[in-house]
């Protein structure tokens, strides 16, 4: 009975300080340093917490509690002396991944976010996303990027785990978050990217890009949870310099000219020991490997002069070109209003040299990295995403991004955000008016695909329009548009009902619902990787059934 006693004060001590830890963590941003025999560690304050991944921060101060902001500074300590879960994540159970079509099998009630996905073009029953996936805080290895796999379109969850460690600089880095998917040819080659990094001294050690691949037949049949059989080719596709953390990856993969079949894979940069008055300036690069990941190039800078910037993106072209985007942010460092210039450097086919930044747009109305949206909590800042299709023969990309429509107090509070597309037929060179995707409320995390097989354009997004009192709760909605005539809408289509109410998860609360959610296209068919609190269950196995977060796959069906 002791036992048992002591088990359930750790498991409440472990509910409460990731409550405070991580409203506070987006909240107030405050953190008191650590002692000056840390090394490499920046000052964790707000403009640092408001750019860097959540799962990093948490880490951190996991690993020095003493660094932790001084009134959840108790339950921090608490949480750093629970004791691991050996079982992970894992599912070998096949099981309908109704109610809601959640897509893992998590039995703990604890939170997944920052959904990715991919989905064969060639074989579409072949379904792959990634999460943050916070039973990784239980994880022993302290693996922490989920990956939810299904050999039947979505319908049902067959296995599911936590991405292995990879090899950074002769050290084992646990996944650390921010997923990545993507699949490649016929037989559909499966790659997942995540950050990597020591989850005891995330800022003092080695860091760095994990990519990894697998087949969809591995997937099937290893054990699941972060089996590194599971994940048997893997590796750091770029690496940290003292000083410097890398972050916010993306990644893609296809076939680019004379190189043949390629994954790139985009990052951000983020210099510690440079003279800003924010602590750090911040760069993207880019690298691009072999399919078989053998061979990788060295990191190419993207972003040029830019010393504040975040959100890559990267699209490899049916043209076999290059396409990168990424957001300057102006006014941060600064201390004013921020403006967002979104731009874009495009390679040729088989080439890893870019041509010239071109702007795609200055959004003046950006929703700001400290900002919140007037009816949420939640932690967001725009984040543009981009691809392209073949209209006419030629390459037309695309952009979208969301936006508020005004900005009050001081230009922090968002109010009715909107989401945006624009488009370019000649590379960038020029771009088509902004045309306004969504309709009403609140409108954020935009996600945007082409169908391989048909001229159709997918874009779907958070939408609050269904919450007419009071501009909460949240659907995701999902638009079709023609590559032809994209200022058209062709079919809007909300595919959650009823709305969710975002902020009923006992541990984030309305703190933090990731930073971007996917949409992915094949053959006149949706899908669509979000998250909500549409399940309930017990906490750490204690009290009653409560709604929690978890990751959903919602499909729309032609």
């Amino acid at each position: 009975m002791a036992a048992r006693s002591s088990s359930r004060l750790t498991l409440t001590s472990l509910a409460t300080a990731l409550f405070l830890l991580l409203v506070t963590m987006v909240g107030s941003g405050q953190a008191t340093p650590a002692d000056s025999r840390a090394v490499d560690r920046p000052a964790t304050g707000d403009t640092v917490l408001q750019h860097l991944s959540s799962g990093v921060v948490v880490r951190a101060w996991l690993a020095d509690p003493a660094s932790a902001p001084e009134d959840i500074r108790p339950q921090i300590e608490a949480l750093a002396r629970a004791t691991g879960d050996p079982s992970g994540a894992s599912a070998r159970t096949a099981r309908a991944v109704s109610p809601f079509d959640r897509f893992n099998d998590d039995s703990r009630g604890l939170p997944q976010n920052e959904e990715s996905l991919t989905v064969c073009a060639r074989r579409p029953n072949i379904t792959l996303g990634g999460t943050n996936d916070y039973r990784g805080l239980l994880n022993p290895r302290g693996n922490f990027t989920g990956w939810h796999y299904s050999r039947n379109g979505g319908r049902t969850l067959l296995n599911e785990g936590l991405l292995p460690a990879v090899d950074v600089r002769g050290d084992a880095r646990p996944s650390g978050g921010d997923p990545v998917s993507a699949s490649l040819g016929r037989g559909c080659a499966l790659y997942s990217a995540s950050l990597n990094y020591d989850p005891n001294n995330a800022f003092g050690n080695s860091n760095g890009i994990g990519v990894y691949r697998t087949t969809p037949e591995r997937l099937a049949d290893c054990p699941g949870g972060d089996d590194p059989s599971c994940w048997p080719t893997r590796r750091a596709v770029a690496t940290n310099r003292p000083g410097h953390f890398l972050d916010k990856e993306w990644m893609t993969v296809g076939r680019s000219g004379s190189a043949g079949k390629v994954v790139w894979v985009t990052y951000s940069d983020f210099d510690f020991t440079a003279d800003s008055p924010a602590g750090f300036t911040a760069q993207i690069y880019a690298v691009r490997c072999t399919a078989d990941l053998d061979s990788c190039t060295r990191p190419r800078l993207i972003s040029g002069a830019d010393k504040d910037v975040q959100f890559s993106d990267v699209t490899v072209g049916d043209d076999g070109r290059t396409y990168i985007t990424w957001s300057q942010i102006k006014g941060e460092l600064q201390g004013t209003p921020q403006t967002f210039v979104h731009k874009l450097r495009v390679a040729p086919p088989g080439s890893t040299n870019f041509g010239p930044t071109r702007v795609v747009r200055r959004e003046r109305q950006a929703i700001p990295f400290g900002g919140k949206l007037n009816g949420n909590e939640f932690r967001i800042a725009t984040y543009p995403k981009n691809t392209v299709a073949t209209v006419g023969g030629q390459p037309r990309v695309f952009v979208t991004w969301d936006a508020c429509s005004v900005r009050v107090l001081g230009e922090t509070v968002c109010e009715d955000a909107v989401v945006k597309l624009t488009w370019s037929d000649d590379l960038g060179r020029t771009w088509h008016r902004p045309v306004e995707v969504s309709v009403r409320g609140q409108n954020y995390f935009p996600t945007i695909d082409d169908d391989p097989f048909r001229p159709r354009l997918l874009v779907g997004y958070f939408t609050s329009r269904h919450d007419l009192a009071f501009d909460n709760r949240q659907d995701v909605e999902l638009v079709t548009l023609s590559t032809r005539r994209p200022s058209t809408v062709l079919d809007r289509e909300r595919l959650t009902a009823p709305s969710n109410e975002a902020e009923a998860d006992p541990l984030l609360g309305g703190a933090f619902i990731g930073d971007y959610i996917e949409v992915v296209g094949v053959d006149g068919d949706g899908y669509v990787h979000y998250n909500a609190n549409y399940v309930s269950t017990p906490l750490l196995g204690e009290g009653q059934p409560i709604p929690q977060q978890d990751n959903f796959l919602a499909r729309a069906l032609r």
